[in-house]
């Protein structure tokens, strides 16, 4: 590796750090402002940068939004590649749903909600948790097929009758002191077992085709 390489080699992570030290910067201040509140300079002095240096990473608040939005895909997609190379689906979709629903902080399920909020007023970070919410469809749904036990199973109706579910632990654990999502994961995995044995009570379902 000659020195033209190397250097490029230390730009490009020096770089990369740069914007994942802006990303936290962002989450701290999204968590502690709100999204709506937070500004580009409140951004850049939280990430000790100046303004003008903090504009060569990301021109808006809706491309930080992005960018964490990928980075958090990708940190789940190595959460499920780490839990699907144990080769039990079932073992892995239980763990999984423990991981990002007990294991979720307050500071990660406020910021799910201030997004959420924001929905009603940004169409760029409307467009981005739908389509999050697609994803997280269509990943649930075909796990609920692969796993199903009974010809009864409906995977789109097992999701509708537990993503509200889901939802409502992340609310909790955003605006409750002291809350506990295990009963609500326990609960939720009782559902998806009764689901996947097409045994899921059709009562469950309280807001049919919910989105976000």
């Amino acid at each position: 590796m000659n020195a033209g390489t190397t250097t490029v080699v230390e730009v490009t992570d020096a770089q990369a750090a740069r914007r994942e030290r802006i990303l936290d910067a962002a989450e701290a201040c999204f968590v502690r402002n709100g999204f709506h509140r937070t500004t580009m300079s409140d951004l850049a002095r939280e990430a000790a940068m100046s303004q003008g240096n903090f504009y060569r990473y990301f021109a808006s608040k809706e491309d930080i939004v992005l960018a964490m939005a990928e980075r958090d895909r990708a940190r789940g997609a190595a959460l499920v590649a780490e839990m699907e190379r144990e080769g039990d689906r079932r073992a892995s979709l239980n763990g999984i749903l423990e991981r990002f629903f007990t294991g979720i902080t307050r500071e990660a399920a406020v910021l799910r909600l201030d997004l959420w909020a924001e929905t009603t007023r940004n169409s760029a970070i409307a467009e981005l948790v739908d389509r999050s919410e697609a994803e997280a469809r269509e990943w649930l749904c075909g796990m609920f097929m692969a796993l199903a036990t009974s010809p009864a199973c409906e995977p789109a109706f097992m999701f509708e009758a537990v993503n509200p579910l889901m939802k409502g632990i992340v609310v909790g654990r955003a605006i409750l002191p002291g809350y506990d999502p295990a009963p609500a994961v326990a609960h939720l995995q009782v559902l998806i077992e009764a689901g996947l044995n097409g045994a899921l009570p059709r009562s469950t379902v309280t807001i049919p085709g919910t989105g976000r």
